[in-house]
């Protein structure tokens, strides 16, 4: 009999109520975490710190202290999650500190996005990959748009295809990323699936964010925007901007499901922005097994898929060795496309 201190992913205060249901392999992979004295292998103790690689009100402050609170309401931490803002580098001062500092610290853990692999494929991380530290799991994605405005003469992503194809420097993009940033790249990864020649000739202008960008395509000043879903609900949502493909596996849930894929328009193109965790290397596998579990149970649960829900995030999830490869694979085709453009040797 489990004491009333002991937690598990798999047996906390929300989905204890649904656990009778629970197919037999879920109810023996709890039991099985338990060693023969009835103890946790491992249970965090004390604090839990998540590192959060940049300054408050960002994407990745947002995913440490909305998931932190997940954490506390199904008690899977003992105390409040602390979230620490450690800005620098686009990510790369979090980064080298995990690696560096918290070598083996199990209860610290360090927010993530496509922006991560970004920097790493462009070797923007100095001396450093990503085998240095532990992917832990992915709770969501915020998918790649490109859109026009209302009154573009594009009609759907094919037209704006073939526009490049004929002239590369014949559209111009407009994003709030740098200029090989995650927003350039969602159009160069479109590009070349659609058989763009030149890419590197693509004009791409950036702006201080998103908003802002948006600001000069519906304004006729640039042809195209580029960047995520939920920062391009507003000026849908008023007529001013038309979205040509969301750049996801499906369509979209909900009052997005009207907007089409890439893919359906023969294009094959994925631009998942993800938000996930990644962890200190040299963690016990019994550690790293409670975190990966966390994470599965935080995903399911209904607080997440209400946090999800009213901050424009879409379903995504993987975990443990899944999350892994999809990160290798991705910094491997992004480091791919950035050395046709020439941002990387």
């Amino acid at each position: 009999m489990l004491n009333k201190t002991m937690r598990h992913p798999l047996m906390n205060k929300t989905s204890a109520a649904r656990f009778g249901k629970a197919p037999l392999t879920l109810i023996a992979t709890a039991m099985l975490a338990l060693g023969s004295t009835g103890v946790l292998a491992f249970e965090p103790e004390g604090k839990v710190e998540c590192i959060a690689p940049a300054d408050p009100g960002g994407g990745w402050d947002f995913t440490c202290r909305s998931v932190g609170n997940v954490m506390e309401t199904l008690e899977l931490v003992p105390r409040s999650v602390q979230t620490i803002n450690m800005a620098g580098a686009g990510g790369g001062v979090a980064y080298a500190h995990t690696v560096s500092k918290r070598e083996g610290d199990e209860q610290t853990l360090v927010a993530a996005s496509t922006a991560t692999t970004t920097r790493l494929a462009q070797g923007q991380f100095p001396g450093m990959d990503a085998d240095m530290v532990n992917w832990i799991g992915a709770l969501g994605a915020d998918y790649g748009v490109i859109a026009v405005a209302a009154d573009s003469e594009y009609d759907d992503l094919p037209a704006l295809m073939d526009a490049l194809k004929e002239d590369p420097r014949s559209v111009k993009f407009a994003g709030g990323s740098a200029k090989g940033g995650w927003d350039h790249l969602k159009v160069l990864i479109a590009a070349r699936a659609a058989d763009v020649e030149a890419l590197p000739r693509i004009s791409y202008l950036s702006y201080n964010n998103g908003g802002e960008a948006m600001t000069q395509v519906v304004g006729g000043h640039v042809d195209a925007f580029t960047g995520d879903i939920s920062e391009a609900q507003g000026f849908m949502e008023s007529g001013d901007l038309r979205v040509l493909a969301v750049l996801a596996e499906e369509r979209l849930p909900g009052e997005f499901s009207d907007i089409p894929t890439a893919r359906e328009q023969g294009i094959d193109a994925l631009g998942p922005n993800w938000r996930g965790f990644y962890m200190p290397a040299d963690i016990s596998a019994d550690a790293k097994s409670y975190w990966v579990d966390a994470m599965d149970t935080i995903y399911s649960s209904e607080e997440w898929q209400d946090v999800m829900t009213q901050n424009g995030l879409m379903p995504f999830h993987m975990s443990a060795g899944e999350f892994e490869s999809f990160v290798h694979d991705q910094i491997d085709e992004i480091e791919q496309l950035s050395r046709e453009i020439g941002l990387t040797q």
